[in-house]
This record gives structure tokens, sequence and C-alpha cells, in this order.
């Protein structure tokens, strides 16, 4: 047997028993002995809810930039904000198909629609780089606190722009949106892609004066070698998707924006009425960063999953075994490689894993089959169309509800993560998958 950290496996299976379906390649979900009530989880945080505030505040201060850089975001008032609607069609077909009762509401939190750059991506990675944009600016004189930031579209702001680098390592959406806004500020952008990423994703960098380097490796080789040619560069900001902080708050502003929009829609989060709130995981920043926001304004009000692929399922490894970053799902034998190409990470991030460890209900894991078959139902019932990794979530409601006995009543939210920048060739061929895997999932 493998040793992992001085363990086999079979020790582990011992230790952890979530492992054995785990090195099975079964879908299977891990209920998190290491939650504690908000009062107590919140007490030991490194992060609090004053920071998730400052994050909210700079996204506003660039509320004028948006405006006049991104058109598309006046609707808006230059926020980068989704849709949250119900999906009724959707969850009696779950209910005919998998007959399992979905108690309360079936809602989806469409960042798949995100302005700008289409998945939730469009949260963290553009806010670290405009706190980047921000210092920059500020140093040199060319910005005030109380400006107005669409002076940042100036010419004289893309010169200064254009001296700074900023890197970033990804499986394809967080490239996407570093990409995106750091070209648009006028910085040189590189980003270092994966095996897994989509060659649509590449071009459209390309296509925006982004440097795309291509690894045969997995994501943990893009951002090893990222991290290491930025390092050289004293000029380049690399976008730490493993330990960025930025990253972490950008995407908890999200919370926030979610109870007003629940509230007008007359949606009530209550002891009786509690909110479920399903989050595709890769490394662990984005889902991470909603996850603790929600804590921070719902309490224990709210109850999060971690929804991963069963090939990818690194985030539930590190929080079960307590090892974080320190484990691999190749040490239980398993491969990485999933048509979620936004969730195939091998091994999670270690902060958003302590982090998080007080705070998350559980994990999942989802046969990548069973999301091919889900796209195509939500396109069919709902007309939504996502790409594989953002139906992760869609599932969070059955797998558990034989683990509980039953879901209680509640409000059910998946929170779609990408889609709609997907070109409609390769949505295509997505639903095609997807018609096949229905006649098995």
């Amino acid at each position: 047997m493998r040793e992992i950290t001085e363990k086999s496996i079979s020790d582990w299976i011992a230790e952890v028993p979530v492992i054995a379906d785990v090195a099975a390649m079964k879908e299977t979900v891990w209920m998190n002995d290491r939650l504690l009530p908000f009062d107590q989880a919140v007490r030991n945080s490194e992060l609090t809810m004053d920071d998730v505030r400052e994050a909210s505040e700079r996204l506003k201060r660039f509320s004028a930039y948006f405006q006049k850089a991104f058109p598309e975001t006046r609707k808006d008032n230059g926020l980068i904000e989704s849709p949250v609607c119900r999906i009724p069609e959707m969850q009696r077909a779950m209910e005919a198909k998998y007959g399992e009762r979905i108690p309360g509401d079936l809602l989806i939190k469409l960042d798949s629609h995100l302005a700008v750059s289409g998945s939730i991506k469009a949260r963290g990675g553009i806010y670290e780089v405009l706190c980047v944009a921000e210092r920059i600016a500020l140093e040199a004189g060319y910005l005030h606190l109380t400006d107005d930031y669409s002076v940042l579209c100036e010419e004289k702001c893309r010169k200064l722009f254009e001296k700074y680098a900023i890197a970033v390592g990804s499986t394809g959406n967080l490239g996407l949106s570093i990409g995106i806004i750091g070209a648009k500020l006028g910085f040189r952008v590189t980003v270092h892609m994966s095996a897994d990423a989509r060659q649509w994703k590449k071009d459209l960098l390309r296509s925006k004066g982004v440097l795309v380097k291509e690894y045969q490796n997995d994501y943990s080789a893009a951002v090893e070698n990222g991290r290491k040619e930025a390092e050289k560069d004293p000029f380049c900001h690399f976008v730490d998707d493993e330990n960025s902080r930025m990253l972490f708050l950008g995407y908890a502003v999200a919370a926030e924006r979610l109870k007003r929009q629940l509230d007008e829609a007359g949606i009530a989060i209550s002891r009786e009425k509690p909110l479920y709130v399903y989050l595709p995981c890769g490394v662990g920043g984005g889902p991470g960063g909603v996850a603790f926001g929600l804590k921070m304004v719902f309490g224990d009000l709210v109850h999060c999953f971690f929804a991963e692929p069963v090939q990818s399922c690194c985030m539930m490894l590190g929080m079960a075994t307590g090892l974080h970053n320190e484990i691999s799902v190749r040490d239980f034998g398993l491969q990485n490689r999933t048509i979620a190409d936004g969730l195939a990470v091998g091994r999670a991030s270690g902060f958003v894993g302590r982090q998080m460890a007080p705070f998350m209900d559980g994990c999942y894991t989802v046969a990548d089959e069973r999301m091919s078959a889900l796209l195509k139902m939500l396109a069919d019932h709902e007309n939504i169309w996502l790409e594989p990794s953002a139906l992760a979530g869609m599932y969070g409601p059955v797998m558990l509800a034989p683990k509980r006995g039953g879901l209680p009543e509640g409000c059910h939210l998946v929170w779609a993560t990408g889609g709609s920048m997907v070109p409609a060739d390769e949505q295509q061929k997505y639903y095609q998958q997807g018609s096949l895997a229905c006649r098995e999932y």
C-alpha cells in the first residue's frame, strides 16, 4: 500500500471511512466533524466581516470605472452582480428522476452570467486586479480615494499600468477574469494554463492581448511555474489562487448582495427555513470565499457544501484528513481527470481549508456523467445553459437527502459558477454528452 504521511490507505480508511468511497471512485458525502457553532467559529477566524465590508467598499469605488470601461455593467450601476431565480421545473424533474423530495425552494445563483468574464471568477479574480491597480495609481498620485474612478480609463493610467505585469496559474475561468480586466486596464498579463484548460478560453485570452503559456501537467504545475516566473520580475504581481486573501474576500462580497436579493424576492431565511448552499469547488478560493461571506451574513442559518468531481475531490480529502494541501488526490489513486475543467485540481488550498474547517457543513463528490446529465436537464427544463463544472452543485440536495434521513424544509441554492461565455459549438458538445449520460445518470 502507498504510504501517505506515514499511513497506508487502509489505515486512512480506518480513520476516515469516506476515503474508501473516494479511493473506489464512488459518489459520496463527507459531513464535517470539525464544524462549530458560528459564534465559536468566528472567534478564532483570522478574517472578519470588517474585511468583507472593506472589499465591498473598494468595489463600489470602482463602479464608475466599470460603467465606462464595460458598458454592460451600467444596468447594475457598475457593480458586477448576477441574478438569483427559482428553478421549479428543474426541481420537479430531479425529484421525478432521482426519487428524492427537495422540500422548499430550489434556486440558482447565476454567476455563470456575471458581466465581464461570465463566471464566479469575475468576483475574486477581478477584485484582486483592482486592488493592485488602485494601489499603483494611488502611489503614483494619479488617483485619490474620493475621485471618480473612471479616470483609470485615461491613457495616462494605461501607460502607468503598462509598466507592471500580472500573472496567474489557471485551469481556465480565473485566467479569463484576470486576463480580461488586466488587459483592459493596461497591465501586461500572463496566464499559465494547465492541460485541462479549454482551447476556446486560451484563444479568447490571446485575442485580448494576453500571453498564454500552456503546460501538459495539471493545475498545480501551472501555478508553480507561474509563481516562479513572476518572482523574477519585481514589477509583476502573481495572483496566487492557492493562498490569496484578496481573491477570497472578493468572492465573499457576494453574500450581502445575495441577502438583498432574497429579501427582494420575499424569501426569508430562518431556523424553520434555513439556507442550504451547494458550491462547485476546485482549489477552494471561490467557494470558500462565498461560503465565508454567507456565514458572516447568515451565521448558523446557512449550511454550505463543497461539490467536487469524483476524480478531483482535493478539498474533501484535505478537510477530512486535516492535512489540507499536504496531500493530493493522486495519493489515493485518483487521476485528477474530469470534464469539469474548472474543478480539475488535485491539491486543495491549505489557506482555504484551514480557514473554512469550522464553518463548512461538508463536501460531496459527483461523477462526470452526472454533471453532463444535469447540464442537459437544466437546458431542457429551464433553458439555462452552463458548463459541466457549474452543475456539480445541482446534485447537492439529492446527495444529502439520504445522508440526513431526508432534507428538512429549506431554501436550496445551487451556485452556478460558469457557462455563459461557452461558444455555441462547445455547448452543443456538452449537451450531446449529457444526452448519452442521461441514460444511466
